[in-house]
């Protein structure tokens, strides 16, 4: 009876591990787009070697990057699901998610416009003082798409639904979690 006590906690465990994953993917994408730095740099290890093409290295000098490419944007959107995780050993583990991301910014005839992007993420993760975070990522483009006159920041009387402008961090909607 104790071996079945014992592959039930691990078999917890993993289910644990497998959530705390799930919830920094989610709060990866998140906190890009409400402009939480300090959310978005508990996702990654400081250590972290980054792969995003147009970077390549540390994760500690990545986010000022990535951070000031979000702010430029007057509307971003990220969105990952799919995430499939293998476990390596109790502090180790690897995952494969899709991503899609819209970003616009104000165009010279002053519409909103830019792109909707499709791709994939291909992380390493490392459990460290009981936490896991993102130790080795490569993001791989698959396809994009051009997004034209896209929403104001006040609704259209023709589709009345609320939208956001988030241009600074510490926006009053936001809910830290």
């Amino acid at each position: 009876m104790a071996k079945k006590v014992g592959a039930m906690d691990a078999a917890v465990q993993e289910l644990l591990d497998r959530k705390a994953i799930g919830d920094v993917v989610a709060r990866y994408a998140r906190t890009l787009d409400w402009l939480d730095d300090d959310g978005q740099a508990s996702c990654y290890w400081p250590d972290a070697e980054l792969d995003y093409g147009f970077y390549k290295g540390p994760a500690a000098e990545f986010l000022p990057v990535v951070m000031a490419t979000e702010r430029a944007s007057d509307r971003r959107w990220h969105m990952l699901g799919g995430l499939i995780v293998k476990f390596a050993s109790a502090d180790a583990a690897m995952s494969e998610c899709y991503g899609i991301f819209a970003g616009a910014t104000r165009q010279d005839d002053g519409s909103l416009a830019g792109h909707l992007y499709g791709g994939r993420y291909l992380d390493e993760w490392q459990k460290r003082a009981g936490e896991w975070r993102i130790s080795k990522r490569l993001y791989i483009l698959d396809w994009r798409q051009r997004l034209e006159d896209q929403p104001e920041f006040a609704p259209d009387p023709a589709l009345p639904l609320p939208t956001l402008k988030i241009d600074a961090s510490g926006h009053p909607l936001y809910r830290p979690m």
